[in-house]
């Protein structure tokens, strides 16, 4: 028999999957837990309850959030839902939009911010700016390539075969273009046509092999010719999947008939795509070509431009990027999903990017030793917590990535490079996170709770979810305001300490006794459990041991309620509290050492020494436990 002191100093590996079970050699396991679901984990190690969801609004519907950061002061959230985006200034809706993207469209969605407009596409309908035109202001209208003299500068191309062949009728006014193939259809009208490089606009569809046009710039000679292109983006040919702002040029990947290509505007003058001659600040054409079709997913500007692909990664450099300087360099072979966006971010230089099989999250890392890119997998150790990733936000802050999965629940990753932190916990809540969009260092979720959506955001000031809180200088039984809740049980903590459940009725809870400050919402349950228990060695414990806890020490800070279950249930421990206090002059909790005793041997070794799990709406911050354990074989 032997008598060994387990020392967890920190919860900076997070949550590990059960796979890791077995790997008490690794450096992880000694900082990980088995689970860690509503708490947050500070880079400095200790894990702490995690803070409430403060009530904004009903959304209207199914939908995704997006950050707009017009300068410091002014900021905004756009809730997306099925043709309406609502926008939010702090917690307060300060306009509307109608738009053309319905529930199906909205996942598809991809965007990029330059200033006062934010620009918005998706492969199926025309791409949008949404334009800051006062402080709650705004207008939405449709992308206007540069024109100039009649000329309409976008990008163009040749979907028919190389030997397809058209003919004008004359070189000026208004025309007849014959094909030697059926290619023209109706949805031609209203387009351009480049015809040995010069301009037409088509005015109507005569059949698969004939339409009429009106020439914008006089043709070259009414002979056929295989040197005809015609618009790239249009209804009939799909929009642009992708887009970003990289040196000064709008950068436009793939669209839904051109997946594979890329496109940049002339410097500096955005919706230009003229490829002139090739001079250093015109506008750049090329496709990603590679032993697969890479379509395109996303354009990032990072480091350099990235490109992601449902197949590979790519770097694109040039120092600036011309026409003639521009190289194009595949660096990783991960992929990123096809039927949704989940938009990559920045997190220190890095980029992290949801792999296409939705099982890893990817850190997307320049080295200047290998002079490339590499996607380190930021989830190798907890492969259980990505669920099908469909949103994603940095809070830069507190260092915490925020990542959406499709079974509702919302992984939150601890990441501080410079101290090899990487560590996930998993938020749950009383119905389904379904976006996440971080504002100015406010986070926001929508979150689906039965049939209704609703916009929330996390406040280190609240313990509860979906939750207002109230202050009145008279103490009272009665609280309004709640009638987004009606009929539904909340719990209710008043006066900083007294806690019960109530039922909303009419929009508003009645109390037991008056209180001064009360803040209500619908509880959540945070789960601290540590890895089975390993030898001194650091190895698992040999097949037959048998475990007995004898005590441990819990070092909490600033906690008001603590459950531990070393086996024999969950067991409340008994903080002084300092007196009757209000909300905003709630003295700090309970500072220390706790430490708890239990008796009981156990056989089997893969079941925890104990756990924390606990409902109670106040805080509750563990940095290490100490164990004292007994092993016989």
């Amino acid at each position: 028999m032997s008598l060994l002191t387990l020392n967890k100093t920190s919860f900076t590996a997070g949550e590990l999957d059960v796979d890791m079970m077995g790997r008490g050699d690794l450096s992880a396991f000694a900082n990980g837990a088995r689970w860690l679901r509503n708490v947050v984990i500070a880079p400095t190690g200790g894990v702490a309850r995690r803070p409430g969801l403060r009530f904004i609004d009903r959304a209207k519907g199914a939908g995704r959030l997006i950050s707009f950061e017009f300068n410091t002061e002014q900021t905004y959230l756009f809730v997306v839902t099925a043709n309406r985006i609502d926008i939010y200034a702090g917690d307060s809706l300060v306009g509307g939009l109608a738009t053309p993207w319905g529930a199906a469209d909205i996942p598809r969605l991809n965007w990029t911010q330059s200033a006062d407009t934010l620009l918005v596409v998706h492969p199926d309908i025309a791409p949008r700016k949404i334009t800051r035109t006062g402080e709650v202001s705004w207008s939405l209208a449709e992308w206007s390539f540069y024109e100039s003299d009649g000329l309409l500068y976008l990008p163009h191309h040749k979907f028919a075969e190389d030997e397809v062949t058209v003919t004008p009728s004359a070189t000026s006014g208004n025309i007849t273009i014959t094909a030697s193939a059926a290619v023209f259809q109706a949805g031609h009208v209203g387009q351009r046509l480049w015809i040995g490089g010069k301009q037409v606009l088509v005015t109507a569809f005569l059949s698969a092999s004939q339409v009429s046009a009106e020439v914008r710039a006089t043709l070259g000679g009414t002979a056929a010719t295989t040197d005809w292109e015609e618009q790239s983006f249009s209804a009939l040919r799909g929009w642009p999947v992708s887009v970003c702002f990289h040196q000064g040029r709008l950068v436009i990947g793939g669209s839904r008939d051109l997946p594979n290509r890329l496109w940049l505007s002339k410097s500096m003058d955005l919706y230009n795509f003229d490829l002139g001659t090739g001079l250093d600040d015109e506008a750049i054409e090329f496709s990603m070509l590679s032993d697969q079709v890479n379509a395109i997913r996303a354009v990032f500007s990072g480091r350099h431009l990235q490109v992601f692909t449902s197949g590979a990664e790519y770097m694109v450099t040039g120092a600036p990027l011309t026409p003639s300087n521009i190289q194009v360099t595949r660096q990783t072979r991960i992929g990123s999903p096809v039927d949704r966006t989940v938009p990559p971010k920045d997190v220190d230089g890095a980029t992290h990017f949801v792999s296409r099989d939705g099982r890893d999250l990817r850190e997307f890392l320049f080295a200047d030793v290998e002079q490339a890119y590499q996607a380190n997998d930021l989830a190798m150790l907890a492969k259980h917590v990505m669920v099908r990733p469909v949103d994603q936000d940095y809070d830069s802050r507190n260092r915490l990535f925020y990542v959406t999965m499709g079974d509702g629940t919302l992984a939150t990753l601890t990441i501080y490079r410079g101290e090899k932190v990487t560590a996930w916990t998993v938020q749950q809540t009383d119905g389904a996170f379904r976006s996440v969009a971080v504002v100015d260092g406010d986070v926001f979720v929508l979150v689906e709770r039965g049939s209704a959506l609703f916009i929330e955001r996390f406040d280190a000031d609240l313990a509860l979810d979906c939750a207002l809180s109230g202050n009145r200088d008279d103490p009272t039984v009665s609280w309004t305001g709640l009638s987004y809740l009606e009929g539904r049980t909340v719990r209710v903590l008043a006066d900083g300490g007294s806690i019960s459940d109530r039922v909303v009725a009419d929009g508003r809870v009645v109390l037991a006794e008056p209180a001064a400050a009360i803040q209500a919402g619908l509880p959540f349950a945070h789960l601290i459990e540590p890895l089975p228990p390993v030898g001194s060695s650091g190895q698992a414990l040999p097949p037959g041991s048998v475990v007995r806890l004898v005590q441990a020490h819990f070092r909490v800070l600033e906690t008001e309620a603590l459950h531990i279950d070393t086996g024999r249930g969950a067991t409340a421990i008994p903080f002084r509290r300092f007196g009757k206090a209000r909300f905003g002059d709630t003295p700090p909790g309970f500072s220390g050492d706790v430490r708890v005793r239990s008796v009981g041997w156990t056989r089997d070794v893969m079941q925890p020494l104990w756990r924390i799990s606990q409902d109670v709406p106040l805080p509750c911050i563990v940095l290490s436990v100490s164990t004292e354990i007994k092993v016989a074989e």
